[in-house]
């Protein structure tokens, strides 16, 4: 979906295909026919935006098979979709029963990481719509903090120069502009924006920035106009913005509160949990240490890494920060110029959802990954900007 800024720019809008776990290319091809071409039909657009992920293999098939990259630019056409932004965090095995602390390898001290987000680089430069010039790419936050030494930060650091270096010649191939946005995450040794402006200032490359990611920043209680000022203070680009809203439980020492929160501690996925204390931030790896440790003081609100549907927060006494989402996109897009002209929703947690709120089947998934693009339209035409066919 793509959007008209008040100062004539264009704003792209998608969704995140990391929700329909694919490995393959022959995955992909059957995600953008079950899964995206219905949703698009449930908006009542002839063209809607997806976050690609392509997982390893997928990956490594279009880059070997220039045949099989026309044929899925072809496709993408034809079902009325089309692609400026991918998700790169994931590398392989996002679908897995059982996902956690595998989700961060291969980190940025690992050569193929390189090598995988250069191979998205260049897909992207293929897939991008021919009236679109630039693209983005969202990464891990080089690493899981440990083990990451200073020695492994020098590694990071000379490989995403690496990368810098390479899209500057992407670019002057082809004429796209492709962008990479390191995305801070609870438990990262980058997992706040601020954490992310010392190693990207060394980097010093106007392709390499930050993710935002709304779930994220609200979970480690970050301040949205503090972290967008400081980032911009620092030079540090805002590549694109990932709109997403964690779980919020405002009185986690109640016993009602801690048994809706159990129900959302589930195995597939890492759910880092944090709460704001007089001494800063304290957290957890996951919600179900949270609960069942003396780890975390429950004395003040806590936040869980949990990405809910957009427009359906959880029912009393939970709710979502989607008020932080807002304010973030307020900042980025609703001044007199964008900070950021790609926006992904990116709610991969649908089957992950307590059984009572997952989705029964494809149609009920569409409708809800429909619901949730409506509700960021909105948002957007609400600061201002016009929707475009």
């Amino acid at each position: 979906m793509r959007f008209r800024h008040p100062d004539g720019s264009t704003v792209h809008l998608a969704y995140c295909t990391n929700v329909h776990p694919a490995e393959t290319l022959g995955g992909v091809l059957a995600q953008l026919r079950d899964h995206c071409e219905p949703v698009r039909k449930r908006l009542g657009r002839d063209r809607i935006g997806i976050g690609l992920w392509l997982a390893k293999d997928a990956a490594s098939a279009l880059i070997t098979d220039p045949a099989a990259l026309r044929g899925l630019r072809t496709e993408l056409d034809r079902r009325g979709l089309e692609v400026v932004t991918l998700n790169g965090f994931p590398y392989e095995g996002f679908g897995a029963e059982q996902v956690k602390y595998r989700v961060y390898k291969p980190d940025w001290t690992d050569p193929e990481r390189l090598g995988h987000t250069t191979d998205l680089a260049r897909l992207l430069a293929a897939l991008l719509p021919d009236d679109v010039i630039e693209g983005t790419i969202s990464t891990l936050p080089l690493a899981w903090r440990t083990p990451f030494d200073a020695p492994r930060a020098e590694t990071a650091r000379t490989a995403l120069t690496a990368l810098a270096q390479r899209l500057d010649a992407l670019a002057e191939l082809t004429g796209r502009s492709i962008r990479i946005g390191l995305e801070p995450e609870p438990g990262c040794t980058v997992e706040t924006t601020a954490d992310a402006i010392a190693p990207l200032t060394a980097v010093g490359h106007d392709r390499i920035g930050v993710c935002v990611d709304t779930c994220h920043l609200a979970t480690s209680f970050e301040d949205p106009q503090t972290a967008l000022d400081a980032l911009a203070a620092a030079g540090v680009p805002v590549v694109k913005s990932q709109l997403s809203a964690a779980l919020h439980a405002e009185h986690p020492h109640l016993p009602e509160v801690r048994e809706a929160l159990a129900a959302f501690d589930e195995p597939r996925f890492l759910h880092q949990t944090r709460t704001l204390t007089g001494a800063g931030l304290r957290g957890t790896d996951d919600l179900g240490e949270a609960l069942t440790t003396d780890a975390l003081p429950d004395t003040a609100p806590w936040r869980a890494h949990f990405h809910v549907p957009l427009h359906a927060a959880p029912a009393a006494p939970l709710t979502s920060t989607l008020p932080v989402l807002q304010d973030v996109l307020t900042r980025l897009v609703g001044g007199p110029v964008p900070l950021t002209r790609h926006l992904e929703v990116e709610t991969y947690t649908w089957q992950a959802l307590p059984p009572a709120l997952r989705p029964r089947g494809r149609p009920q998934l569409a409708e809800g990954i429909a619901a949730e693009l409506s509700l960021a339209r909105d948002l957007l035409t609400d600061l201002g900007l016009k929707e475009l066919p």
